[in-house]
């Protein structure tokens, strides 16, 4: 768990960490965010996990694929092979 600061909300402390931890390589792409595992590792509620992820979800660094869970996104700036 992480000790979080008072004046922001848990969800963009979390989406942080994890923006964090996808550019440095942490989570190479493909890897599965799994709530479960993030709401042992915070001790927060699903619905701040969902949020967090949610987040990132709009910034593009994670997709969803339904009934499988939430992926972090190929680099934006990978290109074609033979570009």
């Amino acid at each position: 768990m992480i000790d979080f600061e008072p004046d922001r909300p848990r969800w963009q402390q979390i989406a942080d960490v994890l923006r964090s931890r996808i550019t440095a390589g942490e989570y190479p792409p493909k890897y599965l965010v799994s709530e479960v595992r993030l709401v042992q590792e915070f001790g927060v509620a699903r619905d701040t996990i969902r949020k967090a992820i949610r987040q990132l979800r709009e910034e593009g660094l994670i997709y969803t694929v339904p009934n499988l869970g939430s992926f972090v996104s190929p680099p934006a700036n990978t290109e074609p092979a033979g570009s």
